[in-house]
């Protein structure tokens, strides 16, 4: 049931994000703002013009150099100078005029508005509007035309690298309070919004800063999202059993239980007996493996007994600063005992460890004594001593050092069957 909760509350987690292809989620302070745009191309005047005065179509040419600043990854404001070229188309009257403007615009990342990043990381798309001054003038006379502007369009976008991407625009240019019409030959005689000019230009973008991405692509995950996400996840981590016992792993004190061992809610092996050997194995090993004879199991089960003692399963365990085995635990020593007088080839290293408090040189120390102990019982039992070998583990950080009942766990002897 956990499992199955976590798993609605991660895909909630997700839908609210989004689908993206970006694989780094950004909050607001983890990407540029900054850029400068340099554009050039064609123009079309489109009003006022006097009679017989005409440019091509289109005609050359536009400059444009901007300055923009996002707020976001969606929304910013741009300062741009423009200058355009205006004359005549062959076969009507010459004229030579200039256009100077400078403007303040509104940016509208429409890329990220419409999700461009669900299908692509490389094609945007802004749109831009906003207000400015401009000025016409007449190479061939003294007209200085002043005037009011608006204007609007779109640039999309082809991005190279981090740093530079290629633009194509259009824009359409209405002017407010103009006097002469754009050859400059004759008076408008109109103070609304008469005259319109279109631009059409390509360029490119350099993105300023030091992070590695511009908020042109990135895709923004709020940092409230990110910590719920990171706390799904955590509890996902959390959730894992990898010894597959039912008890997730930060909750088991005895991550590696044998397999289809009973245990209690702490993860540990039932041992009823405080013997530190599980019940269900003890039965088990005891009934397979109590005595040698000729028709005992054990005897076509000594590789099982021996991977199980390998594997930690039989284990005698020691008070906090002690070497000699607790009085619940010398059943440990007991079962090899039984398995060495039953099998005289083998041989067993005795391996001594400590939990992490105190210096390690002392618990090295301390681990090697804790297995020379064991080794003086298994002595007095009659064993001979070539087939004992002790080694000092010293400390066992695999536990977690500021828990009491887990640092018990590792205040032991193993054994290993050679």
């Amino acid at each position: 049931m956990k499992k199955l909760i976590l798993t609605f509350v991660f895909a909630a987690a997700v839908t609210t994000m989004s689908a993206q292809t970006e694989t780094v989620k950004r909050t607001k302070d983890d990407y540029n703002k900054w850029s400068i745009e340099l554009a050039g191309g064609l123009n079309k005047t489109q009003r006022p013009m006097a009679a017989g005065y005409a440019t091509a179509t289109p005609s050359p040419f536009v400059a444009d150099l901007g300055v923009r600043y996002m707020f976001n990854n969606k929304f910013g404001l741009k300062a741009d100078f423009g200058y355009n070229s205006f004359t005549e188309k062959d076969g009507t009257k010459p004229f030579d005029t200039r256009y100077y403007r400078v403007d303040l615009q509104g940016v509208a990342n429409l890329g990220r508005i419409m999700s461009f990043e669900t299908w692509t990381n490389t094609i945007g798309l802004l749109g831009h509007a906003g207000f400015g001054l401009a000025q016409l003038e007449d190479q061939n006379s003294s007209v200085k035309d002043k005037m009011g502007n608006f204007m609007a369009g779109v640039t999309g976008q082809i991005k190279l690298s981090n740093r530079i991407a290629l633009t194509g625009d259009f824009t359409t240019i209405l002017n407010a309070s103009q006097d002469h019409t754009f050859d400059a030959a004759k008076t408008s005689g109109s103070r609304g919004f008469s005259g319109i000019l279109f631009n059409g230009t390509v360029g490119v973008t350099v993105y300023l800063g030091k992070n590695e991405k511009h908020a042109d692509w990135v895709t923004i995950v709020d940092k409230d999202v990110l910590a719920l996400k990171d706390r799904v996840d955590n509890l996902e981590t959390m959730l894992i059993d990898t010894d597959q016992d039912g008890v997730a792993d930060y909750l088991d004190l005895e991550p590696n239980t044998v397999s289809g061992v009973m245990v209690d809610s702490k993860g540990r092996a039932i041992d009823l007996n405080n013997n530190n050997v599980p019940d269900e194995l003890e039965s088990y090993l005891l009934k397979t493996y109590g005595s040698k004879t000729d028709k005992n199991p054990a005897l076509s089960n000594n590789e099982l007994i021996k991977n199980l003692i390998n594997g930690g399963y039989v284990a005698t365990y020691f008070d906090f600063d002690k070497s000699t085995p607790t009085n619940v635990s010398t059943e440990g020593i007991d079962f090899i005992l039984t398995y060495l007088r039953n099998n005289p080839t083998a041989s067993v290293d005795i391996i001594g460890h400590a939990d992490e408090i105190g210096r390690s040189t002392y618990n090295d120390k301390l681990s090697n004594a804790r297995a020379a102990k064991v080794k003086s019982i298994l002595l007095k039992a009659n064993i001979d001593a070539s087939r004992l070998n002790v080694i000092a583990a010293g400390e066992d950080n695999s536990v977690e050092k500021d828990s009491e009942l887990a640092r018990k766990l590792v205040r032991k002897v193993t054994f290993r069957i050679k």
